[in-house]
């Protein structure tokens, strides 16, 4: 096969639109994309069938999009220097197109296998960012601007057609085993696609986000007041810069009516563009410091409870029966759904680092299962900043009762998803809020006045804190509010 061939690596970019490796294959003789479904992803202990169903379903509708174009989209199973290696066997690439990925470790590893592979045979491997996360970030000054600079340039269109290459083997996700993995797992999916994906985004903004910052708290109100968006941002399904640009028209055409419900929604879309920064700010901290993924962000708190881990308590957690109907109906929710707003996200892990007093670490990977819109950048800084393990965050200890009386007042969400609940059934509280409370914030206040802390927090600040800024929005001189805390859509 002659002339210039290239690959695009797809991974969590399964999209077509606003994607600069399938992009820059259009300019070459031949080329064709492949998606991996590496066994290394498949045996981590943050991946979950709901995951690999979700996958597999963007995948197919994305390969019939692209094979409209020409671009086959070639899937294959094994370690991903072992698949390249037999590929070029069939397709001689000599550059390798993908997307930046700020992943967990197992992918952080992969990609430097990558890049050692590609150096030693002569490969050429260009990548894009895809976000607002920077690669190789000196420091934190600066980073807002770089940013906005990214969410304001132009969407990039999908190329008419490929020069595909010609007679490879399609392939199939691998063995009946997961398959059957799959198929056993009866949660809910969000509908496949990109146009699925911009519905949901259309309808977000059309009407059900009038009210976003009122309805984002509650798990009775957040299910249809969130954007729902998370799972395909995970995914890659559709580009965080065409959420924040359709996002930005939807504002500037609020804010042009003379009418004081336009504006009032405009301002909850301006909240909402808000935690569109928050997303990329978490994935930096991850992106530049890949050891937040199991090791605290300050060492001060090391061994505050990783000797102290009770697993009666962590399954009574993971399974909601700790007898606080809030923690349980959530962590009930989520077990059977996949999905749950934020505050309730937070009251989950707060509940489980301070009342039960666990390291963060095995709930931690709990929830990467249970979310479908697992982040790692964003799952792993949160994990570690409602435990109160960075350092440089103000303790968050979310009461399980006030919760329960601020988002769920008349028990509905509690009735629905413990059917148990005011009978004998119901299981007794396993702690006492209020000691456990005080008891965790005395521990970790003890921590944070040493000096060791003290030092560590300054280090820990100039590396990953936020920088006041005033991000200008694409169109308009109106600025925009970082929220007092972030939100997962």
């Amino acid at each position: 096969m002659g002339g210039s061939c290239a690959l695009v690596w797809l991974k969590r970019d399964l999209r077509s639109a606003d994607h600069a490796p399938l992009v820059a294959a259009a300019t070459f003789d031949s080329a064709a994309a492949i998606y991996v479904v590496e066994p290394e992803w498949l045996s981590s202990r943050e991946c979950d069938a709901q995951h690999v169903a979700f996958a597999k379903a963007q995948v197919a509708v994305l390969r019939e999009t692209l094979l409209a174009r020409g671009m086959p989209l070639l899937i294959r199973y094994g370690s991903i220097i072992q698949v390249f290696s037999a590929l070029r066997r069939e397709l001689p690439f000599h550059v390798l197109l993908s997307h930046e990925e700020t992943g967990p470790g197992w992918s952080y590893k992969r990609d430097r296998d990558v890049a050692s592979w590609c150096k030693q045979i002569g490969v050429t491997w260009r990548e894009w960012p895809q976000n607002g996360v920077v690669r190789r970030l000196k420091g934190r000054n600066g980073w807002a601007s770089q940013w906005q600079r990214r969410m304001n340039a132009p969407i990039l269109p999908t190329p008419s057609r490929w020069s595909g290459a010609k007679g490879l083997e399609a392939g199939q996700w691998p063995s009946v085993e997961i398959d059957r993995v799959i198929s056993g797992d009866a949660r809910p999916l969000p509908a496949a696609g990109e146009l699925s994906a911009h519905r949901t985004l259309r309808s977000f903004l059309e009407w059900r986000g009038a009210r976003y910052l009122e309805t984002l708290s509650s798990p009775r109100s957040a299910p249809a007041g969130c954007s729902r968006l998370s799972s395909y941002l995970a995914f890659g399904v559709i580009s965080l810069r065409q959420v924040y640009q359709e996002t930005d028209k939807r504002i500037q055409a609020l804010t042009s009516q003379n009418d004081a419900d336009a504006h009032r929604f405009a301002r909850h879309l301006h909240g909402f563009v808000g935690r569109l920064h928050w997303h990329c700010h978490f994935i930096q901290r991850l992106e530049s410091q890949p050891s937040l993924e199991w090791r605290n962000a300050s060492r001060s708190y090391d061994g505050l409870r990783e000797d102290n881990f009770d697993f009666t308590r962590f399954e009574a957690w993971k399974h909601g029966y700790t007898g606080y109907p809030m923690v349980d109906a959530c962590m009930r929710s989520l077990n059977a759904t996949g999905w749950l707003n934020f505050r309730m996200r937070a009251m989950l892990v707060s509940f489980a680092a301070h009342h039960l007093w666990l390291h963060w670490r095995e709930p931690g990977l709990h929830l990467a299962r249970q979310f479908l819109d697992f982040e790692p950048g964003i799952h792993w800084c949160q994990m570690q900043m409602q435990s109160g393990t960075t350092g440089i965050n103000a303790f968050r200890v979310y009461s399980p009762t006030k919760q329960q009386s601020d988002q769920d007042p008349r028990c509905e969400f509690i009735r629905r998803w413990i059917p148990e609940f005011g009978t004998s059934k119901y299981p007794r509280p396993m702690v006492d809020e209020r000691l456990a409370m005080r008891a965790a914030k005395q521990k970790l206040l003890a921590v944070r006045l040493s000096d060791r802390a003290r030092e560590e927090a300054l280090d820990i600040q100039n590396r990953h804190g936020s920088r006041k800024h005033r991000a200008r929005k694409a169109s308009s001189t109106s600025t925009t509010k970082q929220p007092t805390q972030p939100d997962l859509f």
